[in-house]
């Protein structure tokens, strides 16, 4: 069990890398919630298409550039479970007899990458929060398990 002086260090080391990488984090974030992106792959899902399978790059490059900011530290098992069970397909077309089963997961895994991705972002740009933690910041804390 870690000392809360080693978690507040690490916590300060998240934060001074998420400083550092905010150019790269802000354009992620910007590619990730742009039309051709959320918006288009959300379409994609309620029409069928096979295009909602381009989400899978857009979670890995942001779980990669998440687990870039603090290498030393595991991500949240759960996080990683989600981001695995939504990557890795390829589409055939038996998944179109069982949509929701073969695709939710991407759109699962990409919503959840894109949520820590803005929290990064949202708090990378203020002050270090300090003292009583808001619920983004504290949850990517968690996401380090750091919290």
């Amino acid at each position: 069990m870690r000392s809360q002086k080693e978690l507040e260090l690490r916590g300060h080391e998240l934060f001074e890398n998420i400083r550092k990488n905010l150019p790269h984090l802000r354009n992620l974030l910007a590619d990730a919630s742009s039309e051709w992106r959320a918006e288009d792959s959300i379409y994609r899902f309620y029409h069928q298409s096979f295009k909602v399978y381009q989400l899978q790059s857009d979670t890995r490059a942001i779980a990669n550039a998440l687990a870039s900011l603090l290498p030393a530290e595991k991500l949240n098992d759960w996080f990683l479970q989600i981001v695995r069970e939504g990557t890795g397909k390829n589409f055939t077309d038996a998944d179109n007899d069982h949509w929701l089963e073969a695709t939710r997961p991407i759109l699962e895994a990409f919503f959840h990458a894109k949520y820590f991705l803005e929290m990064a972002v949202k708090y990378g740009e203020g002050s270090e929060p300090l003292g009583s933690l808001p619920s983004g910041w504290a949850a990517l804390l968690c996401l380090y398990n750091i919290r």
